[in-house]
């Protein structure tokens, strides 16, 4: 099945969108109609079937439209649009885009970024909450996507190189989607409230596509905005959300510190975390305040988002575990590929119809990230009797700041770009609120401060890549094979062992 299937399966006069901020309601026949209408608009500037569509919007139905019509069309690339200028020529250049969507106004590094190399399409919404592209010509009829045709692209970044390109097809999403809408029992009377960015796979899957799929509603508010949240959540009838812990912290510590339940709680049927470990402390108090079930699951990318998720009631939801699988088989393995025995831990392989083929264009990737057709997802885990999954570390390098996945390695490319530094080496540290946040150690050969680098690092970096703390040292410390272990870098420095 494809994206376009999914918006055609539901009631047509049901209601796919609500856009909160203009309280414009879209029907699944009104949205299905502006995806066709925008694919035919990016057909005729062009875009055929693979030819990749960079995004770069804020959350909004522009998005949404914009996202799926890509899809359509060729595929969607979307990309966080707060990335700096140099972030933005680097996946442009990556994904080999075609064309770039941009809001009407602003957008100015991205605008930067592909002037002179491919068109710039402006993404704007009328007062009707119609969809429309600036500066395509005469719209063509794009070709029918099949199942197995390339949807999204997306980014996960590496530790040791830079970003690996996600390819995921029509297939995989729609069986994802699928997937989380049987996990949580998901109907048309439900209403998602999405504030999960729709450039991140958490945003586009779980928020939306699994919506879709049981032809409910999304409330698409175009940020985050803790203050009016339950507002928003009491004026729509909001049943479900998901979010980040970060996310989850935030609206826990402003409800803690009141006498009354937030507006709206009481019509939740869940809440769902993903996309970074949330603290069974944190769990156990959103309960307690919220008065419903917080359902723990994991995720990724290359599995087009949900892999395991704890139970609605009556199942157990075991805190601290991210569940049993969700249409995905899940065991643990040994170096070699073995599987181990129960409550052993080892590294967290996975096998199902919604994990990618591979990476694109990455043939040493794909050679190690495989036993067979298992895919090894690179994070330490165990399995209890009862199939439940407990993470217990990373085996990967990644920094994992609420959720968004840093690459060091990227970070120290652009500190040693700097003409005053000679070593860098960039770490995570725990933090309270965004489970890790980001520092570094530099060696200089000339004279510059560490608030110079960070200063350097904003005009390079989006804002949660800058590291927080740089700290000055003589030397790196290093193995005797002259290699560098940012965990023995981190302990030295901060004196977290990890």
């Amino acid at each position: 099945m494809t994206l376009l299937e999914v918006l055609d399966r539901a009631p047509r006069d049901a209601i796919a969108v609500v856009v909160p901020e203009t309280g414009i309601e879209i029907s699944y026949r009104n949205l299905s109609a502006q995806v066709r209408s925008v694919a035919a608009d990016l057909r005729g500037v062009g875009v055929g079937r693979g030819d990749r569509v960079a995004i770069a919007l804020t959350n909004g139905l522009p998005a949404v439209v914009s996202v799926l019509a890509a899809s359509v069309a060729g595929t969607a690339a979307p990309l966080n649009p707060a990335y700096r200028l140099d972030e933005f020529s680097f996946y442009l250049d990556d994904t080999r885009a075609k064309v770039l969507i941009v809001p009407p106004d602003g957008g100015d590094d991205a605008r930067s970024a592909a002037a002179d190399r491919i068109p710039v399409l402006g993404a704007a919404m009328d007062a009707s909450g119609t969809v429309g592209l600036q500066g395509t010509g005469s719209p063509d009829t794009p070709n029918v996507p099949a199942d197995d045709d390339i949807a999204l692209v997306l980014h996960t970044s590496g530790s040791t190189g830079r970003p690996k390109r996600v390819p995921l097809r029509h297939r995989n999403l729609t069986i994802s989607a699928e997937h989380v809408a049987e996990s949580y029992a998901l109907e048309a009377s439900d209403v998602s409230l999405c504030i999960m960015p729709l450039f991140h796979i958490h945003g586009i899957v779980a928020s939306t596509l699994a919506t879709f799929w049981s032809a409910g509603t999304v409330v698409l508010p175009d940020r985050f905005n803790p203050l009016s949240f339950w507002r928003t959540i009491s004026a729509h009838k909001v049943t479900w959300y998901t979010a980040v812990p970060t996310i989850h912290q935030m609206l826990l510590g402003r409800a803690e510190k009141s006498s009354e339940k937030p507006p709206g709680v009481e019509g939740l049927r869940f809440i769902r975390s993903c996309s970074a470990p949330l603290a069974p402390d944190v769990l156990d108090r959103m309960e307690r305040t919220f008065g419903v079930p917080v359902l723990e699951a994991y995720g990724m990318t290359e599995a087009a988002h949900q892999m395991s998720s704890n139970p609605l009631p009556p199942g157990a939801r075991k805190p601290g575990s991210v569940g049993t699988g969700t249409g995905v088989e899940i065991r643990i393995a040994g170096e070699e590929g073995q599987s181990a025995d129960v409550g052993v831990a080892g590294e967290v392989v996975i096998r199902g119809a919604n994990v990618i083929d591979g990476y694109e264009n990455n043939p040493e990737a794909n050679e190690t990230s495989f036993f067979d057709d298992w895919f090894r997802t690179g994070d330490q885990g165990k399995i209890d009797d009862e199939g439940y999954l407990t993470l217990v570390g990373r085996l990967k390098e990644l920094i994992n700041r609420g959720g968004e996945k840093i690459s060091p390695r990227e970070i120290d490319e652009v500190m040693l770009a700097h003409p005053a530094v000679a070593e860098a080496v960039c770490f995570g540290v725990p933090h309270k609120s965004w489970g890790e946040e980001v520092e570094a150690v530099i060696v200089l050969e000339s004279e510059a401060t560490a608030a110079d680098i960070m200063a350097y690092c904003r005009e390079k970096l989006a804002d949660f890549k800058v590291p927080k703390k740089i700290h000055i040292a003589d030397a790196i410390p290093k193995t005797a094979t002259g290699k560098i272990q940012r965990r023995i870098v981190a302990a030295q420095f901060t004196g977290d062992q990890g």
